[in-house]
């Protein structure tokens, strides 16, 4: 678990949960304390206990992708809350996200996805968190309803499995096409100036400008 320094209105706790060391995090707007949590991965509980340990609500659950490794700790959430709470994610990873996000083919035969997202994402919706506001985007690539979050205001992106330090997501299981992941990048990553903050589904923070020129993928 860590905290993000750096940001002058936003608390980010990244926590690595899961079987495939998947980033959590708890995103704070510091005024009021209002949260959300991005990508539950597993372990709600403590993602729940987090938050609470720091006075912080947990309002809404925003989920890149449909991956059960990014959706994993949302049970967990609502029963250590005693609550179903607000759970946002593209229409179009709906059927990943009801075949459990493909918890069976990795040998989970046990998973529990928690309540059904009831929150429909879409490309260019506002969110709001606190009095900051993040911007829907839709990447399609690694799964054909993958989005990110994107702040203007604090020059940072949530981005899930899109690309990551010097990599980028996976395209060989189902829903995943390679040119499409490539376009999704170009067109809503590197569009943006060079000092946004990326937080990816795995590995460190990185930023726009460190991946422009340095991702062998990209480059």
């Amino acid at each position: 678990m860590s905290d993000e320094p750096g940001l002058d209105t936003l608390d980010v706790v990244s926590m690595i949960l899961g079987p495939a060391m998947t980033n959590a995090y708890l995103v704070s707007e510091r005024d009021s304390g209002d949260t959300v949590a991005i990508d539950p991965a597993w372990d709600g509980g403590s993602i729940a206990g987090e938050a609470q340990a720091r006075g912080w609500r947990i309002r809404e659950i925003w989920i890149t992708h449909g991956h059960f490794d990014h959706f994993g700790g949302v049970a967990g959430i609502c029963q250590a809350l005693g609550e179903t709470i607000p759970i946002a994610m593209h229409p179009a990873d709906r059927p990943l996200w009801q075949a459990q996000g493909g918890a069976a083919v990795f040998g989970f035969q046990h998973f529990d996805p928690g309540p059904p997202p009831d929150f429909k994402l879409e490309h260019g919706m506002k969110l709001s968190l606190g009095s900051i506001e993040f911007e829907v985007r839709h990447t399609p690539g690694h799964t054909p309803g993958h989005i990110i979050f994107v702040s203007r205001e604090a020059r940072l992106v949530f981005c899930g499995d899109l690309i990551f330090p010097g990599s980028v997501g996976r395209t060989d299981l189902p829903g995943g096409d390679w040119g499409t992941l490539l376009q999704s990048i170009q067109n809503e990553v590197l569009v943006l100036p060079d000092d946004f903050q990326l937080y990816s589904g795995h590995g460190p923070v990185t930023t726009v400008g460190r991946e422009r020129v340095s991702n062998p993928f990209l480059i």
